[in-house]
């Protein structure tokens, strides 16, 4: 078989799984502190591999194969916290291509199983500011590909169309009460869910804001704080990484485009991980902490549509299930060894939801 052969065939499959596959769920969820404010959760934890970045994978194995970066029997590896490279390792396997994950050594436990189980292979750094070195450079030694998520995660997806998440949300929000959403709210991880929401808003002519709640170690808000002053600083570095799996960075990457965001808030952790238990007592079921930044988000914009007499709609991601994180979102021990209060968190969601006010850093037009 030819490369070009190869190819086709190797794109086919991917199609006919996507065929297979059904969308995932908007779920409506109650925030009785704000009348005539319907608020839904877009849940991508129904995706085979479970979380959002199912499509973030999907996009990247098809733009890497029509760009020819792929090969029969070549290793495809990626720098990834846990969740992208769950998906990956499923499309890998789809192929018949072996593919390294490279991951923080901090990685629960229950993620690195997950990359296990479709067959991927996980090589643990110590320092997570060094995954897409470490990436590149087993690319180089094994003649694979490095896929490199944080570079190419805003050009990979089709967002004009092609039921990429934005089209999914508009399509299902048609027969709401207010079926165009004053805010979609999402988390940076790679910028790709951001930069597809953002053009594709535009595209459409949609007057909806999409707002982007970072994690406490992170540098996305800062950088985006810098941009919105003209003094973007692509070099702000943080000596950790975020302990809110699936979003924030400890440096700017290339697929994160400030400009298809409208407005960004600075989340702590301890508030990220509340919420994360409220939405989950809520559904009835355990989502993850990424999910519960999404929602700190929602309260905020809840809050401004309130002292701007607005009602509408507001739409947020549902990431991943909480199933992944027994280990530590779910464990009262890690709390301990993290300095985290949870009564006083826990406090203060409640409080939020019910309508008073939470003052977090926000930057831009919210």
């Amino acid at each position: 078989m030819s490369q070009r052969q190869w190819v086709a065939a190797a794109i086919r499959k991917i199609e006919a799984d996507f065929n297979r596959s059904a969308d995932t769920h908007l779920i409506p969820m109650p925030l009785p502190g704000y009348p005539g404010i319907d608020v839904y959760l877009k849940d991508e934890s129904s995706h085979p591999t479970g979380s959002l970045k199912h499509r973030l994978a999907r996009s990247l194995f098809l733009y890497a194969l029509a760009n020819g970066w792929l090969s029969e029997g070549r290793p495809v590896i990626e720098a990834s916290s846990g969740s992208t490279a769950v998906s990956e390792a499923y499309f890998a396997r789809l192929l018949g291509l072996p593919f390294i994950a490279v991951i923080p050594a901090g990685t629960s436990p229950e993620k690195i199983a997950a990359i296990e189980f479709h067959g991927g292979r996980c090589h643990l750094v110590d320092d997570p500011c060094t995954i897409n070195e470490v990436s590149a450079q087993l690319a180089r030694q094994t003649g694979g590909h490095f896929m490199d998520q944080f570079t190419y995660a805003e050009r990979a997806t089709d967002w004009r169309a092609n039921n990429n998440i934005a089209e999914s949300i508009f399509k299902q929000m048609a027969q709401e009460p207010h079926p165009v959403p004053a805010w979609i709210v999402c988390g940076p991880g790679t910028g790709g869910t951001s930069a597809t929401l953002g053009r594709y808003v535009r595209y459409r002519q949609h007057d909806t804001g999409v707002l982007c709640a970072d994690p406490e170690h992170s540098v996305f808000f800062d950088f985006y704080r810098g941009a919105r002053a003209g003094q973007p600083d692509p070099g702000l570095t943080l000596a950790c990484g975020s302990r809110i799996e699936g979003i924030g960075r400890p440096r700017v990457e290339a697929s994160f485009v400030p400009s298809c965001v409208d407005a960004m808030v600075k989340v702590p952790d301890a508030l990220s991980l509340a919420a994360m238990r409220h939405v989950s007592r809520v559904l009835g079921r355990r989502v993850g902490g990424s999910t519960g930044t999404n929602f700190v988000g929602v309260l905020l914009a809840a809050q401004a549509m309130r002292r701007a007499g607005r009602s509408g709609s507001i739409v947020a991601i549902l990431c991943d299930s909480g199933e992944r994180y027994a280990h530590s979102y779910y464990d009262p021990d890690w709390y301990a060894r993290q300095g985290i209060d949870i009564a006083a968190a826990d406090r203060a969601i409640t409080a939020a939801v019910a309508g008073e006010p939470l003052d977090l850093p926000v930057c831009g037009d919210l």
